[in-house]
């Protein structure tokens, strides 16, 4: 790629939700926009968090002159204790809540990160390598949302970063119509616009149309209540406090993530707390149910979350009462439909009252809907649209309504992770792809489950396991002992000793057959497992892991 053109490269977060992260090089030089996670689906089983592979930018960590940060969600900031690690020292900017909330996580994860954290507000410009970054103000879910002006020799460069366009937001901080429209009057050479909602005609209501609901909800309560949203939604638990002290309850929070974010929001000033409306859940449990308000994370419906343990009625602390009412503030995020509902199932059998999408409207979006994102363009009119951050059908029909507003067909890009994308002032085209994927992260390992470990985890969760168990002589080469047969998941023992025994003697026989090359271990491996596999799917049609356990006798005296 020529050195005086400008490349972006994006490393995840296109054609799919979460797993934000790109990079904008230009002359030798990279400037690094977000690093987020996402969570697993059904299938990736075990797993705990999924991170971009950011194989590329270790192989430039050289390159790296900075890292920026659109504001706090986990999907754009989740992944940098696991990344920084790997990628040196340089500065990362943000807004102090988007780096109080990353800076937790960094020190919570142990790994020793050299990257030096820059707090930043909207109308900040900080040098870069060769850009200039201007940090201006956008509406979402979290308070300091920002998009980026990144002012490269090429040309303007314009990311939204997670918006929608909020006329009373609740903060008081409304996106900086003026200096969207000065970009475009100054000229933007390329929009990457937020494209979550690309499908929703309209506009995005008001976060105070939560407020309002909240509010008369509360009114109408006569016992205890039980809120839940996302943890980051700082939003959405200022209103939640605010209407609680209107109504006279008072607060205890339930759930690390939750007890986290409300802590260092309220240490950073982001909340306001009027004074005696947050007290300790010990406390909170013993009030009357009327004055009492639980604030719990776990709106996804998260297996070890505090919402999900109460409703199993798993939590050490706290148990739902009849006639409690849950309001779950939140939508499920995409593949966490399942989880949700079993969630508000468990709930409703617990014998609560549970609000939620779309009974009431209890929750609105932090994406911009169709004229929010018509809006964009026109305010910025770029040379070259690339709509980001989101599903591929949204990201195409984003591409649609920039067509539909003049942006010249063949000056939008369209493209999914891996794609390099390189502009020169006057033209700008697919220039290749560099290594992208998924790195899934259990327990304390990062990467080392790869896509066999899943395929052996999906097929013990579907099939189960048969070992096979035999000793050999190894002086003589001859067996010793078994073989026998131990399962797990596949057939229940005592139902089936006529197929296990049948099995055995299947397995006896194919181990005769080898007579003199019992020694040969990968060849009896493979004789055990292809005869077991082919006996059990005959008799059946089931394909359980098989797996053959060979001892020598020598191993047997040395243990």
């Amino acid at each position: 790629m020529a050195p005086n053109r400008l490349t972006l490269s994006f490393l995840g977060g296109l054609g799919e939700i979460g797993k934000n992260v790109m990079s904008i090089g230009y002359g030798g030089e990279m400037l690094v926009v977000d690093c987020g996670l996402t969570f697993p689906d059904d299938e990736m089983l075990g797993v705990d968090i999924v991170i971009p592979d950011v194989s590329y930018l270790v192989q430039n960590r050289d390159r790296i002159a900075g890292l920026v940060l659109t504001h706090g969600h986990e999907d754009h900031t989740g992944a940098l204790p696991y990344v920084l690690p790997q990628l040196g020292a340089f500065p990362v900017y943000g807004s102090k809540l988007a780096l109080g909330l990353a800076g937790a996580k960094l020190a919570e994860s142990g790994h020793e990160v050299k990257a030096e954290l820059k707090p930043v507000v909207a109308g900040d410009r900080v040098k870069v390598g060769p850009f200039e970054v201007e940090f201006f103000r956008v509406n979402h879910s979290i308070p300091d949302s920002m998009g980026l002006a990144i002012h490269t020799p090429v040309g303007l460069v314009l990311h939204t970063g997670d918006f929608k366009f909020d006329q009373t937001p609740v903060d008081g901080e409304v996106t900086d119509f003026g200096r969207l429209a000065e970009y475009g009057r100054q000229g933007v050479l390329v929009l990457l616009s937020d494209s979550t909602h690309a499908d929703r005609a309209g506009y995005t209501p008001s976060e105070k149309v939560v407020g309002a609901q909240l509010d008369r909800i509360f009114r109408e309560a006569a016992g205890r209540i039980l809120v839940t949203t996302f943890a980051s939604n700082v939003h959405r638990i200022q209103q939640a406090l605010s209407s609680a002290a209107r109504d006279k309850r008072k607060v205890g929070v339930v759930g690390r993530s939750m007890v986290n974010t409300i802590d260092i929001a309220s240490r950073l000033g982001y909340l306001e707390v009027e004074p005696g409306v947050l007290v300790g859940l010990d406390e909170a449990l013993r009030l009357p149910d009327r004055q009492c308000l639980l604030m719990a994370s776990g709106s996804q419906g998260e297996p070890m979350s505090a919402l999900t343990r109460i409703a199993r009625h798993e939590h050490p602390r706290v148990e739902i009462r009849p006639n409690d009412l849950v309001v779950l503030a939140a939508t499920p995020v995409p593949g966490n439909e399942k989880t949700v509902a079993r969630t508000v199932d468990d709930l409703y059998r617990s014998g609560a009252r549970v609000v939620h999408p779309p009974l009431q409207e209890v929750h609105v979006s932090g994406h911009a809907s169709q004229e929010e994102l018509k809006m964009m363009i026109n305010l910025t009119r770029p040379q070259y649209f690339v709509p980001i951050h989101g599903d591929y059908r949204n990201l195409v029909r984003h591409a649609e309504l920039a067509t539909e507003l003049g942006v010249p067909k063949d000056r939008t890009f369209v493209v999914e992770n891996g794609a390099v994308l390189e502009f020169s002032s006057y033209h700008g085209r697919i220039a290749g792809k560099v290594d992208s994927g998924s790195v899934f992260v259990d327990g304390r390992g990062v990467g080392d489950v790869g896509s066999a470990v899943m395929r052996d985890r999906t097929q013990l969760s579907q099939e189960g396991i048969v070992v096979i168990a035999l000793t050999v002589d190894q002086a003589a080469g001859r067996v010793v002992a078994g073989p026998e047969i131990v399962t797990r998941g596949f057939v229940y023992v005592r139902e089936s000793e006529e197929l296990l025994n049948q099995l055995k003697g299947r397995v006896s026989a194919a181990v005769q057959e080898l007579e003199g090359d019992l020694l040969d271990w990968p060849a009896l491996k493979s004789k055990l497992r292809d005869t077991a596999n082919g006996f059990l799917v005959e008799r059946t049609g089931r394909h359980p892991m098989i797996m053959p356990l060979i001892m020598f006798s020598h191993d047997l005296a040395n243990m």
